[in-house]
């Protein structure tokens, strides 16, 4: 494998973690931390904490040592980090002390804090690993200070991860919001530069999305109308269908949404607080994976997708 991938995540979103991960890279991680030859951005994800780039591995941290040494590595502003994966009990002065025999072995001055590459070491079931690091940039949280918001809209963290499901983290897939509301999904999809158009029936909505995305400078097309007048393709759609007193809803409404949607996408990504399996079987399709979100804490509201 060619990556380490590291996670974090609270328990209430275990089964979208799980679900993100399964899509992304064909199979669910079992605990926080995954093998994969895929290379993903971690700043896509919600989960993704870090992704460890494997440059070598060595039986024995001296084996490890010595082929760091022997690739004579020169950088300037560089820095040595150390990864705990799994059961690594390793102490917190023991890990400083294996940092430096690894920072002795590169050529140049290092920058902790502005570095230009981030090297690391990590051990897992007796192999030791050195590579680069690549980090999770936490910059979308500035998203919650966006100048509009309904009580009902999603949250950050699974729209995020409806745009890494619906893309399979491949940032050149076309993606449509097809319930844009006040675009908290287009946010996410456009800070990490993926190609996304949303559209909803309600002015106000659509009017809210633009303003949102111009107050952090994006550009991204929202269409104020139904989502049956769209025709242009896209590779996966997301939904998040509309309910309560913001946005009315019945089961016609529904399956118009559906029923376009699928006409424009191949894949269609939907939240629902109800089953509407029985609505998506109508249009000749099925549902190939899902799971059940829940709000933090003692709340029972529920979101499928």
């Amino acid at each position: 494998m060619k990556h380490i991938y590291t996670f974090n995540f609270d328990s209430h979103l275990t089964d979208l973690f799980q679900l993100e991960t399964r899509q992304i890279f064909g199979k669910a991680a079992t605990s926080k931390m995954l093998f994969s030859d895929k290379e993903v951005d971690p700043s896509i994800s919600p989960f993704i904490k870090r992704r460890f780039d494997i440059h070598f591995s060595a039986n024995t941290y001296e084996q490890l040592l010595d082929r760091v040494e022997q690739e004579d590595i020169e950088i300037e502003g560089f820095k040595a980090e150390y990864t705990i994966l799994g059961e690594d009990s390793t102490s917190y002065a023991e890990r400083l002390n294996k940092l430096r025999d690894v920072g002795m072995r590169i050529q140049g001055i290092p920058n902790y804090l502005q570095p230009t590459r981030i090297y690391s070491i990590c051990q897992y079931k007796g192999v030791w690993y050195f590579g680069t690091l690549a980090k999770h940039d936490t910059s979308w949280y500035k998203h919650k200070d966006k100048p509009h918001s309904f009580s009902n809209s999603l949250g950050m963290e699974l729209a995020k991860s409806l745009v890494c499901i619906a893309s399979e983290g491949n940032k050149d897939v076309s993606l449509l919001d097809g319930c844009c509301g006040v675009g908290t999904v287009m946010l996410e999809a456009c800070i990490s530069d993926f190609q996304i158009e949303g559209c909803d029936i309600s002015s106000h909505s659509t009017q809210y999305a633009a303003q949102n995305l111009a107050h952090f400078g994006y550009s991204a097309q929202v269409h104020h109308c139904d989502i049956k007048e769209l025709h242009k393709q896209y590779e996966a759609a997301i939904l998040d269908l509309p309910y309560n007193f913001y946005s009315y809803s019945d089961d016609a409404i529904t399956a118009n949404i559906i029923q376009s949607a699928s006409r424009l996408a191949k894949k269609l990504v939907i939240v629902s607080l109800a089953d509407i399996e029985n609505v998506i079987t109508q249009f000749s399709m099925k549902v190939t994976d899902f799971c059940t979100v829940e709000k933090k804490g003692n709340s029972k509201f529920q979101r499928n997708s």
